[in-house]
């Protein structure tokens, strides 16, 4: 995945824009791009009569060039994107330059990396959208300066086609990915540079509490493969990644089999192992210092408006957090979602979030 990520879809090459979630970006070698999803380029603080309102986000956004459109027609601002990685290298792009802030509203701070940003003080209070079923993703902490926009889940994926062709029994949950029937075939990206591998690591903390360390030990030992990001270990290594990859077990999301369907198949050739997700949501926030802090609550608001919200699921690969808004057919058939996916209180990851990525970097480099 480049750097920076300009072009109206996510993914760069023919098999990758049916896909989603390119989240694989180290945050110590992030750049910050910037780029404008209705002009190409960065625009004059005034474009067309339309004011700008800055939008800092991660490589993964996209919406319909329409949307967008419209949101310039009623609101009468301009957007301007600037992407700076994964949600992590987002985070702590945010926290370096709150001082400064290059842009006015934020977006893709997830639950697992936003403790870090309310603390460093890089959002702005405001009277936040009241969408239909949206303060079910609220922060106890920061309800005020972070919005729901949307939801889904990382769970580990498997490659159903690759275990029904060497007659072995499929894993189905978090204990069995340790036996030797598994060993060397599962790969996940890393949780110090990845949003979906910090979120697999807190599954594993919410699973199995003081003794998720011993629990990696065995995953490690039984040929466990660690990459950078989420990139690298679907299209990379996963084997239905369509890159050649060996491996058919990989940390990746609950939307994922919805995008594996082959042309004129009524089955996916995956499946989500639902019993292994993590609950990921994304929110918006305006940023503090905006030059259009009316802009960015406008967008914020936009992105809650049940279009937007219904263009979600094609264009982000990801959930609506608004009730009431139909997701596409395939998603409906293929994209099955957790009934209790595991959660970390927030107050958790930020009082332990450094000591737990301190011991899964020392567990993972031994």
């Amino acid at each position: 995945m480049n750097t920076h990520a300009c072009t109206g879809s996510r993914l760069t090459t023919s098999h990758r824009s049916t896909f989603h979630r390119a989240t694989a970006l180290a945050l110590t070698g992030a750049l910050l791009g910037a780029c404008s999803l209705l002009g190409g380029e960065d625009q004059s603080a005034e474009a067309g009569g339309a004011s700008e309102v800055v939008l800092v986000t991660h490589d993964s956004f996209t919406l319909p060039e329409e949307l967008l459109a419209e949101f310039r027609e009623q609101y009468g601002h301009e957007v301007v994107v600037r992407s700076s990685g994964d949600a992590g290298a987002l985070s702590a792009k945010l926290a370096l330059t709150k001082e400064n802030p290059t842009g006015d509203v934020a977006f893709g701070v997830d639950n697992t990396f936003a403790s870090r940003v309310l603390d460093e003080g890089v959002f702005a209070p405001y009277d936040p959208p009241q969408a239909p079923g949206a303060g079910r993703y609220e922060l106890p902490e920061g309800s005020d300066r972070l919005t729901p926009v949307d939801v889904a889940a990382v769970c580990v994926n498997i490659d159903d086609t690759w275990f029904a062709k060497q007659d072995v029994v499929p894993p189905r949950t978090l204990a069995d990915l340790t036996k030797p029937a598994y060993r060397d075939l599962m790969v996940t990206p890393a949780a110090s540079t990845s949003s979906p591998g910090m979120a697999f690591l807190l599954t594993t903390v919410a699973a199995y509490g003081e003794k998720w360390p011993a629990y990696w030990s065995e995953l490690l030992d039984n040929g466990l493969k660690v990459v950078d990001g989420w990139s690298d270990a679907y299209y990379t290594d996963f084997t239905q990644g369509g890159e050649g990859g060996e491996r058919p077990i990989v940390v990746s999301y609950d939307s994922s089999p919805a995008f594996t369907v082959p042309e004129g198949s009524e089955k996916s050739t995956t499946s989500a192992l639902l019993e292994t997700c993590f609950q990921q949501v994304e929110y918006a926030g305006v940023l503090k210092g905006a030059a259009n802090p009316e802009g960015a609550r406008d967008l914020v608001a936009f992105l809650q408006e049940p279009e937007t919200q219904a263009a979600l699921p094609e264009s982000m690969y990801v959930f609506p957090v608004v009730t009431g808004v139909d997701l596409p057919e395939d998603w409906a058939r293929y994209a099955a979602r957790p009934e209790d996916p595991y959660t970390v209180d927030p107050a958790d990851i930020a009082a332990n979030r450094d000591t737990w990525l301190q011991r899964w970097t020392d567990l993972t480099t031994e």
